[in-house]
């Protein structure tokens, strides 16, 4: 798979997320408010609300906030005129690697200094609008934990007939990646061979990856973690690819 970095699964296997439960519901809450402004509360008719009502679910999101994060996305309830932006920043890691943040913000002042800080203490460098989004594309991608090889060609085979463009199977994962619109389809294609998927969202998958020495690796996924657990920054990507050594040590650590 042309670009594929094991990073994003090794860190959902891991369970690596954001250091503080508080810290997750505000992302979470933040993506399904702006889910529903954008498309309605419907999530029958807004599969970007019914993504994210289904990622709120799989983090214990409490249901009285999920439905609060609904209503202010619909133009109703506390918080409703908050001014949400959605910003996208782009830098560089130790050794070059290209990572793209998606950000979103009530103080774009305090999300700019906080990632900057980050960037910096971490090694690696806040980069001008446009440096490295070149290298990344939008597309739909789910995950899902198969038995063995055999399981896993079959359902990838499936996900292509819905509308896959590529398929990964490492270490009892599958990896399949789909244009944004056709996402929903292959989901529900394999929702209907009741497979439990770990994880079905659109995400910025890099052209090519970039294969970091040791040292710049753990600085690198290092990094990543901080980055992300910034309250601003929703999710981060990377086309950094690391030593399998690197990988087994940081999927280790708790």
């Amino acid at each position: 798979m042309s670009g594929h970095s094991k990073w994003s699964t090794i860190k959902h296997q891991k369970g690596a997320a954001d250091a503080k439960r508080g810290a997750l519901f505000t992302k979470l809450s933040r993506d399904i408010t702006l889910a529903a402004k954008s498309g309605g509360a419907d999530p029958d008719m807004n599969f970007r609300l019914r993504l994210a009502l289904d990622k709120a679910k799989a983090g214990n999101m409490p249901s009285d906030s999920i439905s609060r994060a609904v209503k202010r996305g619909a133009g109703g309830g506390a918080g409703a005129g908050e001014d949400l932006e959605e910003i996208t920043y782009e830098g560089y890691g130790p050794g070059g690697g290209a990572i793209l943040l998606q950000a979103v913000t009530t103080n774009r002042n305090r999300a700019a200094a906080e990632i900057r800080s980050t960037f910096t203490k971490g090694g690696g460098s806040l980069g001008e609008s446009g440096c490295v989004a070149w290298n990344f594309e939008t597309k739909g991608v789910i995950t899902l934990e198969v038995p063995d090889e055999s399981r896993g060609e079959e359902l990838g085979l499936l996900a292509i007939d819905a509308g896959a463009e590529d398929i990964d199977i490492d270490e009892g994962v599958l990896e399949i990646h789909t244009p944004p619109e056709r996402l929903q389809e292959v989901r529900d294609a394999l929702a209907d061979e009741k497979v439990n998927l770990d994880s079905a969202q659109i995400s910025m998958v890099p052209k090519a990856t970039v294969l970091l020495e040791s040292h710049a690796a753990e600085q690198t996924l290092k990094l990543l973690d901080n980055l992300e657990e910034l309250e601003d920054v929703q999710k981060a990507y990377t086309n950094a690819d690391f030593p399998v050594e690197v990988l087994e040590k940081y999927q280790s650590e708790a």
